[in-house]
């Protein structure tokens, strides 16, 4: 058995489907962790979802903000009418609410204890323990599957920057942690985000830096994986690992495998070959 872990796919389902194969992927025996950002950009979203879905028991996936984006329009155009053509594919689709169902569920931060990593879209607030980032990341899961989720997606997409203060209300704090989880590059070190920057460390704000460089109050024993900065690119240091490698942007798609970290890349391609739906 092998875990394998997959940075941001962005409905580009043929690299995918041709990573699958190349990494000999047996949802039998094998997992897949997948840093989320499932769709939007590569073209084929809905058809990505499908196989995603169809691999499901042998998948842990957690949310990104491009997969927010698409609960988002669901919320908003229950009959269709998107304007973005992949989100519309999927809300025209015959399987719509069981795709969207699935991915609804999916959590913000992912914790395995036996092998010490937690499985996040963007990150960690330096300043949050792991005990403080599993009860945020709950609180935002718990509202999503609740019938508040209409509310969250209209408080979540403030333009307002919020940082990290004392009694914070219930709205801020969960527009806070979504932007941590699903969009944070660079932090200070009062907790605020600067979300404007999404190059490469060295093009944020002054009294910025990468979230992953700031002093933490994580233990040392905890690995992050994480995707979401194809501009950072594939990068492995500071107790982190990013797998995003830029696919939808004509990069690579890359897999890790987490027992002995080999990395195994596929370029952008539009055609599919093994993985059909």
């Amino acid at each position: 058995m092998s875990i394998w872990v997959i940075g941001d796919i962005q409905g580009c389902y043929g690299t995918f489907s041709r990573l699958l194969e190349k990494i000999n992927f047996d949802p039998a025996s094998d997992q897949l962790w997948l840093t989320g950002d499932l769709v939007n950009r590569g073209g084929q979203s809905l058809e990505t979802m499908r196989l995603i879905y169809s691999l499901r028991s042998s998948v842990t996936s957690v949310l990104g903000n491009h997969d927010i984006h698409l609960l988002a329009e669901d919320c908003k155009f229950p009959h269709g009418g998107s304007r973005n053509r992949e989100f519309e594919a999927i809300f025209q689709a015959h399987d719509r609410k069981k795709l969207l169902k699935w991915l609804n569920k999916r959590p913000m931060l992912y914790q395995d204890k036996t092998t010490k990593h937690l499985l996040v879209h963007a990150g960690l607030l330096p300043r949050w323990t792991v005990r403080e980032a599993l009860g945020m990341a709950s609180e935002v899961e718990n509202i999503l599957q609740s019938k508040k989720r209409g509310k969250y997606f209209k408080k979540v997409y403030a333009r307002h920057s919020i940082g990290l203060v004392p009694n914070l209300g219930v709205w801020r704090r969960m527009r806070l942690a979504t932007n941590v989880f699903t969009r944070m590059r660079f932090a200070n070190a009062r907790g605020r985000l600067d979300l404007k920057s999404s190059g490469r460390p060295g093009s944020q704000n002054k009294g910025f830096k990468p979230w992953f460089e700031a002093k933490h109050k994580r233990k040392k024993k905890w690995t992050i994986l994480f995707g979401h900065w194809a501009a950072l690119g594939l990068y492995e240091g500071h107790g982190v690992i990013c797998l995003d490698s830029g696919c939808v942007w004509g990069g690579k798609l890359t897999a890790m495998r987490l027992e002995d970290r080999t990395f195994v890349q596929v370029k952008r391609k539009k055609s599919c070959l093994k993985y059909s739906v």
